[in-house]
């Protein structure tokens, strides 16, 4: 069935909510709830990276959000199970907003099952290996000239050297961490690499931080190519392809810093996908 190009998300949540997506969600039932904390820091590097997950299972599928410490609380998860995601999706927090849509949308169409996408695959290896194949994809998505600036919002050190690597000038933006890896100031506030970037890279956490939306607005007005790349989220960022997405990196759960094993990513370009 066609599906409908979403102006932003929440009426892409609407949308769903009125079965426009197809399957009613008062009839799809969360049966697992995770709250995981997680830190990670990367062999020889200066930055802990402290990460906060939701991830709802739905079916043969799970759904994540990424959010800021305070944001949702563990004890979310003691009676999360069991409930429509109809219910969720009408949450008060916009993280279980978030992971109730990315859930639902994973389910009706699972990356794996999905047509339109290259699959990548992540080596066996170490967090480093990974994490430098994984944003070596993510960096293959800008088709960009020489010495093109590239907003990079949620900054992953080694993400920017794979935009430096293509000829891009990275333009980092972070919340939480104020210099890159090697000493350059980090912004706090997008609206100033967005006012001077030929291309955008943005992180699946700002579908729950309330940016996602402006972004998507921005490059729509200014004709400005925007990858995503989304562990958490990855299913909702998909329904934007061609909404002011250009192109996905999507990585659903399990996500590749949880296994040193084999995994999956999923590349989408505008044009396909859900």
């Amino acid at each position: 069935m066609p599906f409908p190009t979403p102006q932003s998300v929440a009426e892409l949540t609407d949308a769903v909510l009125a079965g426009d997506y197809g399957p009613d969600p008062k009839d799809m039932t969360v049966t697992s709830a995770f709250w995981l904390y997680h830190t990670t820091r990367l062999a020889g590097g200066p930055v802990t990276y402290h990460n906060h997950y939701l991830v709802l299972r739905v079916g043969r599928s799970f759904g994540g959000c990424s959010f800021e410490a305070g944001e949702l609380t563990p004890d979310f998860c003691e009676n999360a199970s069991g409930h429509p995601l109809e219910k969720l999706l009408r949450h008060e927090s916009a993280p279980v907003r978030t992971a109730a849509l990315d859930a639902y949308l994973a389910q009706i169409q699972p990356h794996r099952e999905a047509p339109e996408p290259e699959a990548v695959p992540l080596p066996v290896g170490t967090p480093e290996v990974r994490a430098k194949a994984r944003d070596a994809s993510i960096a293959g998505l800008l088709d960009i000239e020489e010495g093109a600036k590239v907003a990079l919002i949620g900054v992953v050190n080694p993400l920017v050297a794979a935009i430096r690597e293509r000829g891009g000038v990275c333009l980092p933006c972070d919340l939480n961490l104020r210099t890159t890896q090697w000493g350059e100031p980090v912004a706090d506030d997008m609206t100033e690499v967005l006012a001077e970037a030929d291309a955008v890279v943005a992180t699946g956490m700002t579908l729950s931080n309330g940016t996602f939306d402006l972004i998507l607005e921005h490059c729509r007005e200014q004709k400005v190519p925007l990858v995503v790349y989304a562990q958490t989220g990855s299913a909702v960022a998909r329904a934007f392809l061609g909404s002011g997405v250009t192109a996905l990196n999507a990585e659903p759960f399990p996500f590749s810093q949880f296994s040193a094993d084999e995994t999956t990513m999923y590349r989408y370009r505008a044009g396909g996908g859900l």
